[in-house]
């Protein structure tokens, strides 16, 4: 058996072993204070709402779990299974040409996986979604959806995968360069287009209405300095029952984005101090940050790859005998999260980093108590746990679990 075979498997054994004892960890830290609301919550979460959130946790947990061992087995079957090496040499075979062949057997991969993950989707959205009051899509809404996603994907991603291997085949060494060059520029023309080209297409946005709600909004932009492209309402509500709110958009193309669900359950300072908060991700450059950490890392990957696709033991301890840049590119792409789990814990924290950031900004700029307030009805309302367990969440949490985030706001009210 090639060394770098025993690397993979010894890499994928323990990092999925990881990953199945957090979850166990996490599913036994909820089960264990499921009987009574946290003493930091009592006077504001039903005892209801908390087991209520308890057990959708568990059940998205037990799923999750479900899924991984499913996204397991289709790795191994691709990798060492042989399937990527099949899927290539079956479209070799048809007499395409190799940048057509390569894009076709990327394509069929990519297709094939999705369908074999296709029913934790349906079971998540109308099985667990459904049972705890969540889930408002249907039938023809969910198929619309998928079908939306892989149109996307395919008028997207082939032309940007051709040119990548077009890159690969053709600029010589330095390829890595150039193709990572390409994919930071998309990405943020895809960024800067998403609100009126891509976002409309499985939404409505609707202008917020002349009143009261957007001369509070339209106020705190002034306060903040912040220009936007308007600010609009979404109909989340059309699949599903969770509230959100959001910027996006870049440079001249920004737009303030409420959920329905969000604006019918919170109140105006309480929506204010929301978006004050969001709002704070752009004053304190979280989302410039964020661009530069993902261009290295990006960058760092690509050169990884200039140097790996050069090494046959590549290619034979992953099961493919005829290398190739598009099979090397798949290979790493879907090979390399074995070989970072470490870098979910930094990454979880500086999120979290950022949103404490984000919050403080939302403190001095609103009522922290409508912060607070409104966070509080945000978790009763998604069914967010209030009792993650710590090592779990920091894993996985991109926000600070809900005790330890009401706590430094709390702090900040007693400081003002």
């Amino acid at each position: 058996m090639n060394t770098f075979t025993l690397i993979f498997l010894f890499a994928l054994a323990l990092s999925y072993a990881i990953q199945f004892w957090l979850a166990e960890r996490q599913a036994s830290h909820v089960l264990q204070h499921r009987a009574a609301v946290p003493d930091a919550f009592k006077a504001r979460v039903s005892l209801e709402a908390h087991q209520k959130a308890a057990d959708y946790t568990i059940d998205k947990g037990k799923l999750g779990r479900i899924d991984s061992i499913i996204g397991l087995v289709i790795l191994l079957a691709l990798t060492l299974g042989g399937g990527i090496g099949f899927a290539f040499e079956t479209w070799q075979a048809m007499g395409l040409s190799p940048l057509v062949a390569d894009l076709c057997a990327i394509a069929s991969i990519i297709l094939v996986m999705t369908l074999i993950e296709l029913p934790t989707h349906l079971y998540q959205t109308f099985v667990i979604e459904e049972k705890y009051g969540f889930n408002k899509s249907t039938t023809q809404q969910f198929v619309k959806d998928q079908f939306l996603q892989l149109g996307l994907m395919a008028a997207i991603g082939l032309p940007l995968l051709a040119l990548i291997l077009w890159i690969m085949e053709s600029i010589g060494d330095n390829w890595w360069i150039w193709a990572w060059a390409v994919l930071m520029s998309v990405s943020l023309l895809m960024s800067w287009l998403f609100p009126t080209v891509i976002a409309p297409l499985f939404n409505t946005f609707t202008p917020m209405e002349e009143g009261g709600l957007k001369d509070r909004i339209q106020g705190l932009l002034a306060r903040c300095g912040f220009n936007s492209k308007g600010i609009f309402i979404m109909d989340g509500s059309k699949r599903s029952g969770h509230g959100n709110a959001y910027f996006t958009g870049l440079g001249n193309n920004k737009r303030i984005v409420f959920f329905d669900t969000l604006v019918k359950s919170l109140d105006d300072e309480e929506l204010e101090a929301v978006l004050a908060h969001e709002l704070g991700h752009f004053k304190c450059k979280h989302v410039i940050k964020m661009l530069i950490a993902s261009a290295i890392m990006s960058l760092i990957s690509f050169a990884i790859l200039g140097w790996i696709i050069h090494q046959d033991w590549f290619f034979n301890g992953l099961g493919v005998s005829q290398p190739s840049n598009a099979a090397a590119l798949l290979l790493f792409t879907m090979v390399s999260p074995v070989f970072t789990p470490f870098m979910q814990p930094i990454s979880a924290y500086f999120q979290r980093k950022f949103e404490f950031e984000a919050d403080d900004f939302a403190a001095n700029n609103a009522k922290a108590s409508k912060m607070i307030s409104g966070l509080v009805k945000l978790y009763e309302e998604n069914a967010s746990t209030l009792t993650p367990d710590p090592l779990y969440s920091a894993f996985h949490y991109s926000h600070p679990p809900a005790a330890v985030r009401i706590g430094h706001l709390e702090s900040k009210m007693q400081t003002t």
